[in-house]
């Protein structure tokens, strides 16, 4: 169970932070108080609406929030975490109103003051700059009403989500026993069966080798890959930000409308038209991990359907901060098998490996019935290590998990683990013991980490009823969004 926690624990921190803090920041991305006109339903809450109206307007905005442009905000990828967001908000505001929560006038003053332009608004002599204020709230599209309405809306989601997330154990006895048992230590033996020690006991026929090419062709193809050319935008350090951002959405928009080519960008922007031969879905060769090119949004692009079939340019990527790329695949070469002649050598390899590992996996075997038989028998087997889950040293894995599962009442006893491409472990666990003492910087690391674990599965429960208390019902799927040309 612990290794599920220490495993998913950044994840588990991620989908706590998406309740916990407000994601609509300052401005929302949604009213709170209302709905969009109908339009085509995606989805019911309590019978409600989500749009894909408002499911547009609301990644627009987002987009704008996070230094984006319209085809971003266009994208299906982009849209559909956006409705996640929206039906996730609308979950939390059912239960919100069901369960009437309540926040005080002091509670959301203080939220207010911890606004950073709120704060910006404060005169050096204390008093509030009110006239600012509403400037800021009109350039939002809001009013003071909606604005207090919102602000307290996501206090009252704080307040429910972070009393489930405050889940505590049910009983402390729980860390202690994990700590014990990470802590337990076994001394191991390993022998290991590995096939590059058989590799002189093999000697495939010319016959397995043409069979073995003809069955596994796939694994002797030259990757596809495109023959591109691309622009580049980069911000100039003197350049005021507010113009680089215009022609920044110049950029993507010229490359967008006049999909056929990027000359028509280059030229009104003064850019170079760039060209990059070979590149696969890898990335370029022979470039610099900061090259725009090497953008996995880029590259990923670069082989759909549009950029491939179509020879369209792909949306503009910001590929890093001031940086925009577009691109368009001029050449695309198909993956192809190469000729037996040209991957002889490697053909020999690959079936030579692999008999050898049936070799090794062939001796573990029988030495493993012989052990079973006499577990006492050490011959063979590297000096004894004390490992634990604490301190597993090089066992990982599998190899670790049947280790520490084995029955400390039937010891000596051997365990075969699998080296997959590789062969064969034996592993002989004779001794166990309990060390004095221990980590107490551990030991309250793991008992958090396992209240996280009942706080995320206690709230997983929680958002559960609330779906099925809302009656969410999925109406329609997400589609493409019309104004992105596909």
């Amino acid at each position: 169970m612990f290794d599920t926690v220490r495993k998913h624990q950044k994840l588990l921190q991620l989908v706590l932070m998406l309740f916990i803090v407000p994601s609509f920041a300052m401005f929302g991305i949604s009213s709170y108080s209302g709905f969009m006109d109908k339009e085509t339903d995606l989805v019911k809450v309590n019978g409600k609406p989500i749009t894909s109206q408002e499911v547009d307007t609301a990644a627009k905005r987002q987009a704008e929030r996070v230094g984006g442009n319209v085809q971003i905000a266009q994208s299906l990828q982009f849209r559909q975490a956006v409705l996640n967001e929206l039906l996730q908000q609308r979950i939390l505001g059912f239960a919100v109103g069901d369960l009437r929560l309540q926040v005080g006038k002091e509670a959301l003053i203080k939220s207010l003051q911890n606004i950073p332009q709120i704060r910006a608004l404060y005169r050096q002599d204390g008093s509030f700059d009110d006239v600012r204020f509403k400037q800021l709230l009109a350039s939002n599209g809001l009013n003071e009403e909606q604005f207090y309405v919102s602000q307290a809306f996501d206090l009252k989601i704080n307040q429910l989500v972070n009393s489930v997330a405050r889940t505590e154990l049910a009983s402390p006895k729980l860390s202690e026993i994990v700590s014990t048992l990470y802590e337990t230590e076994r001394q191991v033996q390993s022998l290991k069966f590995d096939a590059k020690d058989y590799l002189s006991k093999v000697n495939p026929s010319q016959d397995e080798l043409q069979a073995f090419y003809n069955a596994n062709a796939k694994l002797f193809e030259s990757p596809e890959y495109v023959d591109v050319e691309y622009i580049v935008l980069k911000a100039d350090p003197k350049e005021d930000a507010k113009v680089f951002s215009e022609r920044a959405d110049q950029f993507a928009n010229m490359t967008y409308d006049q999909s056929d080519s990027l000359k028509p960008a280059a030229d009104k922007l003064k850019l170079s038209i760039q060209t990059q031969k070979g590149l696969t879905r890898s990335g370029p060769p022979g470039v610099a991990k900061d090259h725009p090119l090497a953008n996995p949004k880029v590259v990923q692009a670069l082989f759909g359907d549009e950029a491939v079939k179509n020879k369209r340019n792909i949306e503009a990527v910001q590929s890093s901060q001031g940086v925009f790329v577009s691109a368009r695949v001029v050449t695309f070469h198909p993956a192809q098998t190469l000729p037996f002649k040209d991957v002889a050598n490697e053909v020999k390899r690959q079936v030579s490996q692999r008999a050898a590992e049936k070799l090794a996996v062939a001796a573990a075997s029988e030495r493993f019935a012989s052990l079973e038989k006499d577990p006492k028998n050490a011959t063979g087997f590297a000096s004894p290590t004390w490992v634990s889950r604490n301190k597993p040293t090089n066992l990982v894995g599998p190899a670790l998990d049947d280790v520490m599962a084995v029955n400390p009442d039937k010891l000596p006893a051997i365990v075969s683990v699998k080296d997959p491409g590789t062969g064969v472990t034996l592993y002989r666990v004779d001794q166990v013991r309990q060390p004095s003492g221990g980590d107490a910087k551990i030991h309250k690391a793991q008992a958090q980490q396992i209240q996280a674990l009942a706080a995320q599965a206690e709230f997983a429960g929680f958002m559960s009823y609330w779906r099925d208390t809302a009656g969410v019902k999925m109406i329609n799927p997400l589609k493409q969004s019309t104004s992105s040309g596909s």
